[in-house]
């Protein structure tokens, strides 16, 4: 059977989420073959066994944090070189993407962004993508090279499917060209404890209807309630509610959890475009008439400041 190369998103070994679902995805169309760049391999290659990787590929070289994106693609293409590969996966991170792209250029290959499922076909893997503002499903299939598909996060479940998992070293060369962007400087990411907001299963939103940043705390006890990650809509953002990175929408972040709840957000077709393809999804809007109703699963007419605390004391007392 033809092998699959996937790319691990990981921090210091710990493998996230959306790299099992590769795995899983991978399966379908041939045998995954985990690419691991960076620190922690011993650390992530018996998980990515016990999810399905026949082989770990592993690199580490400096040149992978001094530099942006560009060595980890010479790495990725090292990779494909030794495999030679059916597909390669890689998650629709914004990093990711990048690292997809750049890739098909230099292999002269078609390339598949944001799929939300994957199966064989006769002629090759074939992706499933919502587009246009999620208003259409799509069916799509590389007709030249290898296929480079970026996916989704929460479009597939992890399965557990023991592999050998074998750690092999790579042999990597950074071309003089991948280093003209150096990273000068890295300040950490402050947690908030609370779930990534493109990985999350659940998230919550907020938008103009909160009305203020004073009045997000709402919001975020409704998330911190069920686990969710805390999102706003373009309007919020724009109005200094809340940070950029917590956007979702066409020009903030796309989202895919099994459960979205939208609040205070009239429904634009902007912040559509970034969660339409949710599993479940609440709405909660004082407007009847609002256009986030013509796609809702449960929808709730009503003032958000007397329903969001009732709801997230119910929930509590439901837990406790």
């Amino acid at each position: 059977m033809a092998e699959v190369l996937v790319y691990v998103d990981h921090v210091d070994g710990a493998v996230r989420k959306p790299t099992l679902e590769l795995l899983a995805l991978a399966r379908r169309i041939g045998e995954p073959v985990a690419v691991f760049l960076g620190s922690g391999v011993d650390t992530a290659a018996p998980m990515l066994a016990e999810y399905g990787a026949t082989r770990v590929l592993a690199a580490d070289v400096p040149e992978f944090g001094a530099y942006l994106v560009a060595p980890k693609v010479d790495a990725l293409q090292a990779a494909y070189a030794t495999v030679s590969p059916a597909a390669v996966l890689v998650p629709s991170s914004v990093e990711g993407k990048e690292i997809a792209a750049r890739l098909a250029v230099r292999t002269r290959s078609g390339l598949i962004t944001d799929a939300i499922d994957l199966e064989a076909g006769e002629e090759g893997p074939v992706a499933t993508q919502s587009v246009f503002a999620a208003a259409f499903t799509t069916k799509s299939r590389v007709s030249k090279g290898t296929p480079v598909i970026t996916v989704k996060p929460n479009s597939a479940a992890p399965e557990v499917s023991p592999a050998a998992g074998a750690v092999e070293q790579l042999a990597v060369t950074v071309a003089d060209l991948s280093k003209g962007t150096e990273v000068v400087s890295r300040t950490p990411r402050e947690s908030t404890g609370r779930p990534e907001l493109t990985e999350a299963a659940i998230v919550v939103s907020g938008g103009r209807g909160v009305n203020g940043q004073e009045n997000f705390h709402i919001i975020e006890s409704l998330a911190d309630s069920v686990g969710a990650a805390v999102g706003a809509s373009r309007a919020a953002v724009d109005a200094g509610w809340y940070p950029h990175a917590n956007q979702v929408g066409q020009t903030g972040k796309s989202v895919s959890p099994q459960l979205y709840v939208a609040v205070g957000i009239s429904g634009a077709i902007q912040h559509r475009a970034g969660m339409q393809t949710s599993k479940t999804i609440v709405a909660v809007n004082k407007d009847a008439e609002a256009p986030i109703f013509d796609l809702v699963d449960y929808g709730v007419v009503g003032d958000l400041f007397q329903v969001v605390p009732q709801l997230t004391e119910e929930i509590s007392a439901r837990k406790g």
